[in-house]
């Protein structure tokens, strides 16, 4: 059980070495620097998520006010 368990965490560690990490472009970068790629891509998905969440909320808005006066009309 434990080859296995230490198997299974090697495998990860291996598939891990594989992946393209944003921050291992310069290895004499450090600090904040370090993650610019990083800060960018999650600043990216902020504002996306906001854009969207806003589009969402205005669809919502104006076809609960266009149910609503449909019903005010057809009753």
């Amino acid at each position: 059980m434990f080859r296995k368990i230490s198997q299974f965490i090697s495998n990860i560690k291996g598939e891990l070495k594989k992946c393209s990490w944003p921050w291992e472009s310069d290895p004499k970068v450090t600090g904040f620097k370090k993650y610019r790629e990083l800060w960018s891509s999650t600043l990216m998905v902020l504002v996306a998520m906001v854009l969207l969440g806003g589009y969402v909320a205005f669809f919502d808005f104006v076809m609960a006010e266009v149910v609503a006066t449909l019903i005010d009309v057809l009753s």
